[in-house]
């Protein structure tokens, strides 16, 4: 279906594809999928792409009912700083649009960080690859395809 269900069914793992009707006058795309799924946000991971003073782009995972601490984020990666990245810049290195990054699926691979609450939870929902769609799949699973790290990186 998308390049996100494509790595998760190529190191095949078990998710639930779940969609719903995207509202573009929507200001945040993850609240609205919490809201109109009717699922807990704290469940709802979104993916936001940061620049670290390296240069270097880095993928941040968070609940969509936190922010992401950039200065968490920077410590994580055993960086200074770290900036939200160019939105061109964020839809050049993974393939898709704002709104609808996934973590899963992206033209390159990037160093990526989630949350820690995503431990507290038996399944989290993260973006398919487009607007209007999410993915169900286990935390442990995600962190696995992704090679990705636990860390607290929320304000």
């Amino acid at each position: 279906m998308t390049p996100a269900t494509n790595q998760l069914d190529a190191a095949q793992v078990p998710y639930e594809v779940i969609t719903y009707d995207h509202d573009p006058a929507a200001e945040s795309y993850g609240t609205e999928a919490a809201e109109t799924l009717n699922l807990d946000p704290a469940s709802v991971f979104k993916t936001l792409l940061a620049k670290l003073d390296s240069g270097d782009l880095v993928v941040a995972i968070v609940p969509v009912d936190n922010m992401l601490s950039l200065k968490a984020l920077a410590r994580a990666a055993g960086a200074k700083k770290a900036t939200m990245a160019d939105p061109a810049d964020a839809e050049r290195s993974t393939g898709y649009v704002v709104g609808g990054i996934s973590p899963l699926g992206q033209r390159k691979p990037l160093a990526t960080f989630v949350d820690d609450t995503c431990e507290l939870f038996d399944q989290i929902h993260v973006s398919g690859g487009k607007r209007g769609m999410e993915i169900r799949l286990a935390p442990a699973d995600l962190l696995k395809v992704l090679n990705a790290t636990s860390a607290e990186i929320r304000k």
